[in-house]
C-alpha cells in the first residue's frame, strides 16, 4: 500500500534543498476542507487555489460556498503567496458525466467519476498555465478514499502532461487541524458532500 503522504514529504524535502518554491495549483472542494491543505503546503509552495465544482447543489449553496473560499484565501497568513481562482459553474457537465450513476451509493462510482471530472479540468489548467504542480484538496476528508483519488489525480496528469502532487491530507491530523482551523475562521460547515444525490442520502 502507498504511503502518499510520504510520497509528498520527499517532494517537499527535494525542492526545499534546491531552495526551490514550486507552484501549486490546488483544488478546492470547500472553505474547511481547504484550511489545513493550505496551511500545511504554502509553508512550500506558491498556490493557486482553484475553485471548480460543477457538483454542487443547489445553486445558492455553490454561491456560499466560493464566498467562503475567497474569505480564507484572503484571511489566511501564509508564508508564500496564495491567490484564488474560480472555475466555471457548469452543472450539466456533472449530470452529463455521472449519467446512469444516479442510484450508486456516496462514495461508489458516482463519485469517482466526478472526482475525474474535477481533476481533469484542474489537471488541464495546471498545464495551460505552466504550474508545476496540481491536486485537490479532497483527501483531506476521511469519507474520500485517497487511493481513488490519487489514481484519477495520476490519470489526470499523464492525461494532459503535468504533474500530479500526491496526498492524504488526513495524515499528520490533518482532518481535527481543519476542524480548528474552521472554528477560529467561523467557516461554513455543510453537512453534506455537494451534489444532489449526497444530499438526498443527508
Amino acid at each position: 500500500m502507498r504511503n502518499y503522504q510520504k510520497e509528498l514529504d520527499a517532494i517537499i524535502e527535494r525542492h526545499a534543498a534546491a531552495g526551490e518554491v514550486p507552484t501549486l495549483l490546488l483544488h478546492a472542494c470547500c472553505a474547511p476542507c481547504s484550511s489545513y491543505c493550505l496551511e500545511y503546503l504554502s509553508e512550500h509552495f506558491a498556490i493557486t487555489l482553484f475553485y471548480f465544482n460543477p457538483n454542487i447543489h443547489p445553486a445558492e449553496e455553490y454561491v456560499h460556498r466560493v464566498a467562503e473560499a475567497k474569505r480564507l484565501v484572503a484571511q489566511l497568513p501564509a508564508k508564500h503567496p496564495i491567490s484564488f481562482l474560480e472555475g466555471a459553474f457548469e452543472p450539466q457537465r456533472f449530470y452529463d458525466a455521472v449519467r446512469g450513476l444516479e442510484g450508486e451509493p456516496e462514495g461508489g462510482a458516482r463519485c469517482r467519476v466526478c472526482f475525474r471530472l474535477r481533476l481533469e479540468e484542474t489537471a488541464k489548467l495546471a498545464k495551460a498555465q505552466g504550474f508545476d504542480y496540481f491536486t485537490t484538496t479532497l483527501s483531506i476528508s476521511p469519507l474520500k478514499n485517497a487511493d481513488v483519488l490519487n489514481e484519477e489525480g495520476e490519470r489526470a496528469g499523464e492525461k494532459y502532461g503535468v504533474r500530479h502532487l500526491p496526498s492524504n491530507f488526513k495524515k499528520k491530523g490533518g482532518y481535527q487541524r481543519s476542524i480548528v482551523l474552521s472554528r477560529e475562521y467561523e467557516l461554513y460547515r455543510q453537512n453534506y458532500c455537494g451534489c444532489a444525490f449526497s444530499r438526498i442520502e443527508n
